[in-house]
């Protein structure tokens, strides 16, 4: 979970190194430093804190091969000791991911001599380079001795001292990308981080590395053989990793939902149907067979299969159950006979889930399916079929647009399911009109930010807010309690609405704010009763409410929804949640786009 970016060019490297580090923040923001192959050595900088800080601390330099690093602390407190990059002798190395036997590697290295002055596993990388180099003058078979005695997961980046024209790489379970350019290239944890200087990329597969020069590069797959990756021409533009008119990164992404929402359905609905292949040639007949599905997912990608789990089961009529990554892949798991198998990620690099997919028994397994927003991940290119999102870079940590663009998706999988199943009771015609109104409703919620606004003044003492909904509702719930706590740093916890008076009522008084979503559904006489028990506790009840069923009678805070059809609910009114975090934020102070202790890209367990 940090940001990997290094160069060797015929120009000077260390401004295009701080950019990149600069656009990777989103990725880890608790140190930052560099290393360049300046002419008397290695010239190392390292900060605490975010890269204005190490920039801060720089001086001028022509070196031209450097790598750079934006930390996430995972081994280790944040500080100056613990940033990278690590250095040993004529060794200077970058690190993603965790190596998990750094204890067994450091007992060794502290007997062979070597003195650690960090917490770091990374060290144990650098430490293990400049020992092997004591026994081995060649370059190349001294990295490839160092990468097979690690375990775990790695995106490297090494310079030596005495190779001051290479810059070598490698990964396994981590991402990293080749930038490829005129006389010189680059490597970045993501293309994001290299679009300012060019837009051709090499993907490396899982267990490569890689030898770059000014002159080009090879790569090397796991067993040590030369090999050619394709090099892909990125559509994305440099505008697009920028906040434009916007405050925040958060605030821009709310904002493009419509857009991305529309981008997500074009090509992919017909004037009354939905359009077949969307999920490649032999797509519609794999769905044809499946009897079940299994959805595995982190954080706000789990909620939008918990979502997810009403929609295929109502319309689909199959069973559909739905786990959090981290804790599926350590179970023994009964798969049911002809599952599909759903992986969502964001990012398509997530370690979990990952892992699950590799771990997965696909004996019962229909297909497995990547629901992604990258098309270049691992996720996408280690499943059978992929459904891709189209929300275009994400840059704020508190998912928004990838999560709405995920339901869009998951709705339209149901839809394609229910079809090819022959359900007599789904209308591929209605269902298509209901999906045209999708991005006009996002576009009419937005609307509603100003009273938003007023609302989360309230916010700025409190330390806890309870979230309640029903039936798809629920899931939606959880996601504005996770938005609340991601970026205020708010306690809040979600309940299904029925619940409340089994547990979560105890809680509720005149100082606990209490948020419901209630859309115009079969469920909502039954949420409405619900309400009335946090009413009768003095409970400070704010409603984001379908103008079909409006309380004007009542005492509570309503914020009034578009009417909303009871299937595109869960979309529309996540983006009510999602502005009421984001001001609360606001008001608060707090980092909005960088919240403290998390980072976008979880790629390390």
């Amino acid at each position: 979970m940090c940001g990997i970016v290094g160069a060797v060019s015929e120009r000077p490297v260390q401004s295009i190194l701080i950019e990149g580090l600069k656009r990777l923040e989103y990725r880890g923001y608790d140190s930052a430093g560099i290393a360049l192959l300046a002419e008397d050595g290695l010239l190392r900088t390292r900060a605490k804190g975010k890269v204005s800080e190490l920039e801060q601390k720089l001086v001028e330099s022509r070196a031209l091969v450097g790598i750079a690093h934006t930390r996430w602390a995972t081994h280790g407190v944040p500080n100056e000791l613990n940033a990278h990059p690590h250095q040993s002798g004529r060794f200077s190395v970058v690190h993603n991911g965790i190596i998990e036997n750094h204890d067994s590697l450091r007992t060794q290295l502290k007997s062979a001599g070597f003195v650690f002055e960090s917490q770091t596993d990374t060290e144990t990388v650098a430490h293990l380079l400049a020992y092997e180099a004591t026994k081995d003058k060649d370059l190349n078979r001294i990295i490839s001795t160092v990468l097979t005695q690690l375990d775990g997961a790695y995106a490297l980046a090494i310079i030596d001292v005495n190779s001051p024209d290479l810059l070598w790489v490698a990964r396994k379970g981590s991402p990293l990308v080749i930038g490829v350019g005129h006389g010189e290239y680059f490597v970045g944890s993501d293309q994001l981080a290299l679009l300012h200087v060019t837009n051709r990329f090499v993907f490396l597969e899982d267990g490569d590395s890689a030898c770059l020069t000014t002159s080009g590069y090879q790569v090397y797959s796991s067993d040590g053989n030369s090999v050619e990756r394709p090099v892909i021409r990125a559509d994305i533009s440099g505008e697009s990793v920028s906040k434009g008119e916007y405050r925040h990164f958060m605030e821009k992404e709310i904002h493009q939902q419509p857009a991305a929402i529309e981008t997500t359905l074009a090509g992919r609905l017909g004037k009354t149907r939905l359009l077949s292949g969307i999920l490649g040639p032999k797509g519609d007949d794999l769905l044809t067979n499946v009897e079940a599905v299994q959805i595995v997912a982190c954080g706000t990608s789990y909620h939008g299969g918990l979502v997810a789990r009403y929609w295929i089961e109502s319309l689909v009529g199959i069973p559909c159950q739905v786990e959090i990554a981290s804790e599926y892949r350590y179970r023994k798991v009964v798969t049911l006979p002809n599952t599909l198998w759903i992986a969502i990620s964001q990012s398509g690099e997530t370690a979990d889930v990952l892992a699950a997919l590799r771990h997965t028994d696909k004996t019962n397994i229909v297909a497995t399916l990547a629901i992604c927003n990258v098309p270049t991940s691992s996720l996408i290119r280690e499943t059978d079929l992929a459904f891709l999102t189209e929300a275009g870079p994400e840059i704020g940590v508190a998912s928004t647009k990838a999560f709405t663009t995920q339901l869009t998706v998951l709705l339209l999988l149901t839809g394609l399911m229910a079809r090819q199943r022959q359900k007599e009771s789904f209308d591929e015609l209605k269902f298509v009109d209901v999906l045209k109104q999708l991005s006009k409703l996002v576009v009419k919620s937005l609307a509603i930010e100003g009273q938003i606004q007023q609302i989360a003044e309230r916010f700025v003492g409190k330390q806890h807010a309870l979230f309640l909904g029903r039936g798809t509702m629920n899931p939606i719930a959880m996601e504005g309690a996770l938005k609340l706590k991601e970026l205020s740093y708010i306690h809040a916890e979600a309940y299904p609405a029925g619940e409340l008076k089994h547990g979560p009522l105890a809680l509720v008084d005149e100082n606990m704010p209490v948020i419901a979503v209630a859309p115009n559904d079969e469920l909502v006489d039954k949420l409405k009763s619900n309400l009335s028990e946090v009413k009768a506790r003095g409970g400070q009840l704010i409603v984001f409410t379908d103008v079909a069923v409006v309380d004007h009678s009542s005492e509570m805070t309503q914020c009034v929804m578009p009417k909303t059809p009871s299937l595109l609910a869960p979309i529309v009114f996540t983006i009510p949640l999602q502005l009421l975090s984001y001001h609360i934020a606001v008001l608060r102070g707090t980092d909005v786009d960088q919240p403290r202790n998390l980072a976008k890209s979880v790629t390390v367990e």
